[in-house]
């Protein structure tokens, strides 16, 4: 269990759909108050435009999330925000920057040991999210019956004692279709940084986090905070690892959720 709080070098966030239900704002609330590092890193979709429009949701662990991280910026951490294409609204406003938060479309992110990392959130790798995004927006209402059921799932669990475990994201990565997408889309991300020139790329989109190594480059995948409650991190030493932030700090958080969750679509 982690105790205390950890320093590391570097931390890449997305996916965490501020503005649904579904996002557990709590659990990265805990993480970030127990985090430090020099480099931080929002990889997309922290809010959810898509949801925002339909309708309203913000309550005040959502703030407090956003409250936090201007707060580090403040203090000297290096904020760097990649906007996805749930919060593609903050593309309008690359090269700018909000409290000492800078917005990019993309960056490349320098490790300890020298090796060279694109850092996107990973849509524009997407055929759904980029050609067929009234696809992408129907995908909605199977994410919302899977998350509904996480919901009694985890309440079962927390009875008997146990910490927080994702369902739907276990048995969304057990279908043949979505695993196959999945490894489609690692792929087409490691080919694309190759071609790049660069050692690495770092993303989210997907909600599936995963570090694998390819002949070329390396693939990072920093998860999200709907499922998998996950971070990717840098050492102090240049090792990266991801972080399962719910199992590793034993949260049992989840009698603070509220009872339905909106589905957070890719």
């Amino acid at each position: 269990m982690i105790s205390g709080v950890q320093t590391y070098r570097s931390i890449w966030i997305s996916d965490v759909h501020l503005g649904t239900r579904g996002c557990k704002a709590e659990f990265l609330l805990d993480f970030l108050k127990n985090t430090e590092s020099d480099y931080l890193y929002l990889v997309g979709d922290m809010i959810d435009g898509w949801r925002l429009k339909r309708s309203w949701y913000w309550p005040q662990a959502h703030n407090d999330v956003v409250q936090k991280l201007l707060r580090k910026a403040r203090k000297g951490t290096k904020v760097v925000y990649v906007p996805g294409n749930h919060d593609e609204f903050a593309r309008d406003y690359v090269d700018f920057h909000f409290g000492d938060v800078e917005v990019v479309d993309e960056a490349v992110h320098t490790m300890l040991d020298g090796r060279r990392f694109l850092v996107l959130h990973g849509d524009q790798f997407d055929g759904v999210v980029q050609y067929a995004k009234w696809l992408a927006h129907l995908g909605d209402h199977a994410y919302t019956l899977a998350l509904g059921v996480n919901h009694w799932f985890n309440w079962a669990r927390r009875k008997l004692g146990y910490p927080y475990w994702s369902l739907s994201a276990y048995l969304k990565h057990r279908v043949k279709n979505a695993v196959q997408f999945i490894a489609r889309f690692e792929e087409a991300m490691a080919d694309m940084a190759a071609k790049r020139g660069v050692e690495g790329v770092i993303c989210g989109h997907i909600h599936h986090p995963e570090i694998r190594q390819f002949p070329e480059v390396c693939y990072a995948n920093d998860g999200d905070w709907v499922e998998s409650c996950s971070a990717l991190v840098e050492h102090a030493d240049g090792r990266l690892e991801i972080i399962y932030w719910a199992e590793a700090r034993q949260l049992s958080l989840f009698e603070k959720m509220p009872a339905g969750a909106d589905a957070v679509p890719v």
